[in-house]
């Protein structure tokens, strides 16, 4: 269909369908449906916006136990945030989280703004999230366009234009708007959400009981596992991290990430990174030591398996090597030292909590040796 002209008659339908649907047969239960705290709306999105709900919920109980206010969290320490984050990864969304509820906090009295043109101006919001806490919280007559709305208009209307284009996200934010039931955008918003998550689904969509099927183009035209186009395909880089967990006396050395990279604010081993892999064992592991770190009066308890972790835009591919000192070496004067029994307490990336679980260095008797 040409994305200039959709007939009014076939938006009202389409309307009237979503919301018939989801009043009668949404089953989708999520502790979040209903919600009119902006925060905690915000707090869901922001957690929904890069895992799925079963893994999510989780997450938000945890958050909403721990931190219940804008004021809890702002007050909270990063390291302790960054733990209750653990294993979500994107954590520049978390350092956004805790810059914005503090930006509330200081700025706006500990209370959300409550119009649209306020909230997208917060660190971290963008046009999507703020339309979902200005329609969800205050009821304002916002389209929330995530994929599943995307997918919905996509196929309903046989809209061909690429989502990922500028052109493609001006015409399908535009028939978002078109299509919304601005008598009630939150319970809309909802009904389009649920409705491409649980019957227009990404694959295997269930086009045999869908309520929209008459009229929805793909499903007429045979477009349904063709739609919605996207023009960019993601460009995905390897990376390889070599590890080495350093052990004075039973006390293992950290050091915080840094500067603009992955997992920023986490904490982390030593870590040599290459560009390829490579094949350690003891005697190349003996050489690195000593000729690239200088390092002397030690032993090599393990050289592990290698580990994998797949991020959006980064294959991760990597090792941890253990290796014992009698005294801390000049090398590591500038790491954190601490009992490895208090691993626990910080927050990692899940390309090390990996290795930790494995070696079972969180649960082990400080006093016990390694278990590996």
């Amino acid at each position: 269909m040409p994305t200039t002209v959709v007939k009014q008659n076939m938006l009202k339908k389409f309307t009237q369908n979503i919301m018939s649907w989801h009043l009668t047969n949404n089953k989708r239960i999520m502790p979040w449906k209903g919600e009119k705290d902006p925060y905690k709306i915000w707090l869901s999105e922001v957690i929904l916006q890069q895992t799925r709900v079963e893994q999510g919920l989780e997450y938000y109980n945890n958050f909403v136990s721990r931190f219940p206010t804008i004021e809890k969290l702002a007050l909270a320490k990063d390291d302790e945030v960054f733990k209750l984050w653990e294993g979500l990864g994107y954590y520049s969304r978390c350092r956004n989280l805790l810059f914005t509820a503090r930006d509330i906090f200081t700025n706006y009295g500990g209370k959300f703004p409550n119009c649209y043109e306020e909230i997208v101006k917060l660190k971290g919001i963008g046009p999507y999230t703020a339309s979902a806490i200005s329609s969800f919280a205050y009821g304002l007559p916002h389209a929330v366009v995530d994929g599943n709305v995307y997918r919905v208009l996509s196929r309903y209307f046989g809209e061909t234009i690429a989502i990922d284009s500028t052109q493609g996200k001006k015409v399908f934010n535009e028939l978002a708007h078109k299509a919304l039931y601005k008598k009630n955008s939150a319970l809309y918003n909802q009904a389009i959400m649920d409705f491409g998550a649980t019957v227009c689904k990404p694959q295997i969509a269930e086009c045999s009981s869908c309520v929209l099927k008459c009229d929805c183009i793909a499903f007429n035209e045979g477009l349904v596992n063709k739609l919605p186009v996207k023009e960019k395909k993601l460009q995905k880089s390897r990376r390889w991290f070599y590890y080495f967990v350093f052990l004075v006396d039973n006390n293992v050395f950290v050091s915080k990430r840094t500067g603009k990279d992955i997992w920023h604010g986490l904490y982390e081993f030593y870590l040599y990174e290459d560009d390829k892999s490579i094949r350690w064992n003891d005697a190349a592991l003996n050489k690195f030591l000593k000729e690239q770190l200088d390092l002397q009066g030690f032993s090599i308890k393990l050289i592990s398996k290698k580990f994998t972790q797949q991020l959006t835009h980064q294959s991760l591919e990597g090792q941890f090597s253990v290796v014992e000192f009698e005294k801390i070496p000049a090398a590591l004067h500038q790491f954190t030292k601490l009992p490895s029994t208090q691993l626990q307490s910080l927050p990692f990336p899940r390309f090390i909590n990996m290795f930790l679980e494995e070696a079972d260095f969180i649960n082990r008797n400080e006093a016990a040796a390694i278990k590996l």
